[in-house]
């Protein structure tokens, strides 16, 4: 374990508060984050949730964790409009798309599965669904049940709220009071079979044309949508377990239910440290479908959008979801992804000269405290962006190194390779977007400098500059120097 560990401080929105991170164990993690409802592509708000988690899960591997990461796929229960009746929304893309089911709940976790790879986010430890894990729901709402804080109506299960609040505070995590949520709430139709407004479905009977449905002791139908991370998280981490993240939008009800079932089933509230990520906006606006102010990750990258100049590779958007806290609103603009895309540029590039900077006896920079500098910025609730901060600070040292500038001895050089890598590649997990691509392209491109040389030779300053120029456009940089032109 890295001493550094003992520093690491966690904002637990229950607590309202940073508090240094102690996990139950010593030595593990117990790490669980809400993942898609399988019913359509991955949206780019949700993009940045798992990204941040990603990267959350990558510093605790730093620090010497053993970690356990669990991401669900919700592939049944979540009802149109987070509500406890109509239909289910993979149930209504399959009938509007005339297919099963299960082909829309492939369909859409292979294509989440494939946008976070290009984003570079390492796969949890277990991604369980919430159709394997039938049987684990039954027994949790039979717990709820024994224990006194749910009942049945017409074969559906309901959770009891305000017998629950008689000795747990309902609402903690949201802020909210039991009294105002009562008072805000309403009688729907069809909801009868309530007891009360606030109270939500742990299982709920399912009408004949219900396709998505399975016995159960008080009949045949399908689980509640906040039942599932319950019975998921408890059966892979245990009835309590370290850190639980989601959006900021799951704060209320579905993680402060999460808290209500956790502690109606076992006596315990099952998360030591609440973490949630905040919102995507897009030009100012709230990202929305309906106003059609939304972007999909594949549009992004391929440029087929009406918001943004050009096409950013997922590497950039990476970045540019860093310079922004995982609590704090980030907005999506042309312009700031463009800066993105050359600070992105700078600091790999610097990474990439690291490699080949010339020593000498001793260092014009306090190497050691700058790395320093870098752990006290992810210690501090992992604040990427002054992370970024202090490693553009390492960047303009390095490039006064090349320049002859600065200097560096053999050991500091050695710890801010190492630094460096941790940091940019396994920690912020941020790679070259064209890995690869330059030892394909290195051939064609000594003979393009091959050919641009012979002009110059010739005092063919038209073609020499057409080359460079065509280049430029693509995206490569040719330098001229007194031992010959370099491209990156």
């Amino acid at each position: 374990m890295r001493a550094e560990a003992s520093q690491l401080k966690i904002y637990d929105s229950l607590a309202g508060e940073k508090r240094n991170f102690t996990p139950l164990k010593e030595g593990f993690v117990g790490f669980y984050v809400c993942g898609p409802t399988v019913y359509s592509n991955v949206h780019l708000g949700n993009c940045r949730t798992f990204i941040s988690f990603d990267m959350v899960y990558r510093y605790l591997i730093h620090l010497g964790y053993k970690v356990r990461y669990v991401r669900n796929i919700t592939d049944v229960g979540h009802l149109v409009d987070d509500a406890d009746q109509g239909e289910d929304k993979i149930a209504k893309k399959a009938r509007l798309e005339q297919l099963e089911p299960m082909e829309i709940v492939q369909q859409y976790s292979l294509d989440f599965h494939h946008v976070m790879s290009q984003f570079n986010a390492i796969p949890p430890n277990i991604e369980p669904t919430a159709t394997g894990h039938i049987i684990e729901q039954i027994q949790m709402i039979q717990a709820i049940l024994d224990n006194g804080f749910a009942y049945e109506s017409n074969g559906s299960v309901y959770f009891d709220v305000e017998k629950y609040n008689e000795s747990h505070p309902y609402g903690e995590l949201s802020g909210r009071k039991i009294e105002d949520l009562i008072s805000n709430t309403r009688t729907l139709d069809g909801q009868e079979e309530k007891r009360a407004p606030l109270d939500f479905a742990l299982w709920k009977n399912a009408a004949p044309e219900h396709i998505m449905k399975w016995p159960s002791p008080w009949g045949v139908g399908f689980p509640g949508w906040h039942l599932e991370c319950s019975a998921m998280s408890t059966k892979y981490l245990g009835e309590e377990f370290d850190i639980h993240g989601g959006g900021m939008d799951l704060k209320f009800p579905h993680h402060e239910c999460e808290i209500a079932q956790g502690t109606a089933s076992n006596g315990k509230s099952p998360v030591k440290y609440w973490m949630h990520g905040n919102m995507l906006t897009l030009n100012g606006q709230k990202m929305s479908k309906s106003t059609g102010n939304s972007i999909l990750p594949k549009e992004l990258f391929t440029g087929d959008n009406k918001f943004m100049e050009k096409a950013f590779s997922p590497m950039v958007v990476r970045f540019f979801m860093m310079q922004a806290h995982y609590r704090s609103t980030l907005d999506f603009t042309s312009e700031a992804l463009m800066a993105a895309e050359k600070g992105y540029d700078k600091l790999m590039e610097a990474v990439k000269t690291l490699q080949d900077l010339k020593v000498t006896n001793e260092s014009s920079m306090d190497v050691p405290a700058l790395i320093g500098q870098f752990y006290k910025a992810m210690n501090d609730d992992f604040n990427a962006p002054v992370l970024v901060a202090q490693l553009f600070e390492a960047v303009k040292f390095i490039n006064g190194v090349r320049d002859g500038k600065q200097t560096i001895s053999k050991d500091d050089l050695a710890s801010l390779q190492t630094a460096m890598h941790d940091f940019v590649v396994e920690i912020l997990g941020l790679e070259n977007a064209e890995q690869g691509g330059e030892e394909k392209l290195a051939p064609v491109m000594d003979l393009v400098l091959d050919l641009r040389q012979q002009a110059r030779a010739n005092k063919d300053w038209d073609t020499s500059d057409k080359i460079r120029d065509g280049l430029a456009a693509a995206g490569i940089t040719v330098k001229d120097s007194k031992e010959g032109s370099t491209w990156s």
